[in-house]
């Protein structure tokens, strides 16, 4: 069942979250506290929240309304504070595993969720994709929910009999302190490289943020690091307890084979050699393969067993989505940072039989700085590249498409603003053993134009063009 985030989580059990900070939710007898976010002042809201049953409200300054009020410097942290110090020790017995990192993150959690309900755990996933527990699907905002948000899921997850929950741990959830009063009991570090320094300025800063997960690993608890990214020393450094992954590393890759479908990995651990095949393909999710594996070992769970249910495990929406159709590929993925950019491109290189064809664009309102970085590996990497929109929000999207042709040096490219009609031009151009790579949007079922969000499912428009272009042909 897919639902929303909605009050049905406010509860666990008969015990309720007495704040809430949206004045849509509040229900009678609660706290409504009054945020001031970016672009909307929750100050605006309190005659709203009082009419739903508001009995006391947290601000930032005097109120002109019959009710009593607390007034705090900070509201944000006034409600991080109240949660951790109320609430925190409800949740005290759930065991929590925290994912971080620039790329990986979603993909490892997933695994993770996929292999813990093999083994018949009560496990919940919190990331990008939403919120997973068994048959219940909830769509989020963030990758880490805002921190109240986050109480209400881990109190409704509990309230639903589950014990274990693996999440995604973002440097924005990690530098705004969302995860305040949660301990986690195993934590890993995929990789670092560049995203987010709009926010972050610079990578010391997006690092910094990165760390911070540290600080919530319980004492006796494990650190799991990919010893083939520089900054895993960062990380080791800082904790006792730590596994690595890697080519010189505890969980060690000796050798692999990456094949359309799937990858056949050797690697060894505590002196003994495994030999799997993975229904995963591409050498990143080799990585993040042994990032749920690692994990899962560590939980005390034996690495044949892991073995033995990988067949049955899959990667999430939009992460190296696979269709074919009259002998082409068409991989849908996520890939939004030079980074992931290059990895997934030369992944396919190593499976091309004909022509690689990338399309791909950049978010507006984020980190400008690497559009050219990302427009120079795509023309450099593919024979031939579609760039279009991706998320322009409210920027100008011939802005966003000359920063992005401003590292491009060769004339291997076309654009096509309209996303939908990119898609239906490269799988027009498309011949028999070409590999069309749609990168930026992976699951995301939207597009954002200015402050407005429209339906947009990169995958509906290549089963759609498929679906034409097989009537016409019967």
């Amino acid at each position: 069942m897919t639902f929303t985030l909605l009050l049905l989580y406010t509860y666990y059990g008969d015990k309720m979250i007495i704040y809430e900070s949206d004045s849509r939710e509040v229900l009678n007898g609660q706290t409504f506290v009054a945020i001031k976010g970016e672009t909307v002042d929750g100050h605006n809201y309190i005659g709203e929240a009082i009419k739903k049953g508001a009995t006391k409200i947290i601000c930032e300054h005097e109120i002109d309304f019959d009710i009593p009020y607390e007034i705090v410097s900070d509201t944000k942290e006034y409600l991080s504070n109240a949660l951790k110090n109320e609430y925190s020790k409800e949740l005290k017995d759930l065991f929590i595993i925290g994912v971080t990192g620039t790329n990986g993150k979603t993909t490892s959690c997933f695994l993770i969720y996929q292999m813990l309900q093999k083994l018949n755990k009560k496990v919940a996933y919190i990331g990008t994709i939403g919120f997973y527990y068994q048959d219940d699907v909830i769509v989020l905002n963030n990758t880490t929910p805002d921190i109240l948000e986050l109480y209400k899921l881990l109190f409704y997850a509990k309230s639903k009999g589950c014990d274990t929950i693996v999440m995604e741990v973002s440097s924005h959830g990690l530098a705004f302190n969302r995860l305040n009063g949660i301990n986690i009991s195993i934590a890993a570090f995929t990789n670092l490289t560049q995203d987010h320094l709009e926010f972050h300025k610079n990578m010391k800063g997006y690092l910094d943020a990165k760390l911070k997960i540290i600080d919530l690993l319980k004492r006796d608890g494990t650190l799991i690091v990919n010893n083939d990214d520089k900054y895993s020393k960062d990380f080791a450094k800082r904790f006792k307890n730590v596994k690595s992954i890697g080519t010189n590393a505890d969980y060690k890759i000796i050798n692999y084979d990456i094949k359309q479908h799937e990858t056949r990995l050797k690697f060894s651990y505590d002196n003994k050699t495994y030999d799997v095949i993975m229904p995963l393909t591409s050498k990143f999710n080799i990585y993040n393969y042994l990032t749920m594996l690692s994990i899962v070992n560590q939980m005390g769970v034996s690495i044949d067993k892991i073995i033995k249910y990988t067949n049955d495990i899959k990667p999430p929406k939009g992460r190296c989505e696979l269709y074919e159709f009259d002998e082409k590929y068409i991989v849908i993925d996520y890939a939004h940072t030079p980074d992931a950019v290059e990895k997934v491109i030369k992944a396919y290189i190593e499976l091309k039989e004909n022509k690689i064809i990338t399309l791909l664009g950049c978010g507006g309102d984020r980190d400008s700085s690497k559009r050219p970085v990302m427009g120079k590996i795509a023309t450099e990497l593919s024979d031939y590249v579609i760039f279009t929109n991706d998320n322009p929000r409210t920027e100008d999207p011939e802005k966003i498409m000359s920063d992005i042709l401003k590292g491009v040096e060769k004339n291997n490219y076309d654009i096509v603003y309209d996303r939908a009609k990119a898609i239906e031009k490269a799988m027009e151009i498309m011949n028999k053993k070409d590999i069309l790579l749609i990168l930026g949007k992976g699951h995301e079922n939207y597009q954002i134009i200015g402050h407005k969000k429209t339906h947009l499912d990169d995958s509906e428009e290549v089963l759609k063009f498929i679906s034409n272009n097989k009537k016409e042909t019967l």
